[in-house]
């Protein structure tokens, strides 16, 4: 028996694990982008100015997270694209 892409219930796409693993994934790299930039900024190997970016980058990050999570009910945000 095989499985179709409309036998499986709407909002369960990518294994089942949900959309809270991209975010989170996000998250790590923004993080990781950081503390490199505080290492360079406080070893004086680049300026504060690549601190600033590294921070607004993260920031710009969370709000595009943000809009892209919201958008729909039932919480499938920009993923609700399928055809009908």
């Amino acid at each position: 028996m095989s499985t179709r892409a409309t036998d499986k219930p709407a909002g369960r796409r990518y294994g089942g694990h949900g959309h809270h693993g991209h975010g989170w994934m996000m998250v790590v790299c923004c993080v990781g982008m950081l503390v490199i930039a505080i290492v360079l900024v406080s070893t004086g190997v680049a300026s504060v100015a690549f601190l600033f970016a590294a921070i607004m980058c993260s920031l710009m990050m969370a709000m595009m997270m943000g809009a892209m999570s919201g958008g729909g009910d039932d919480g499938d945000g920009h993923h609700d694209q399928g055809g009908s």
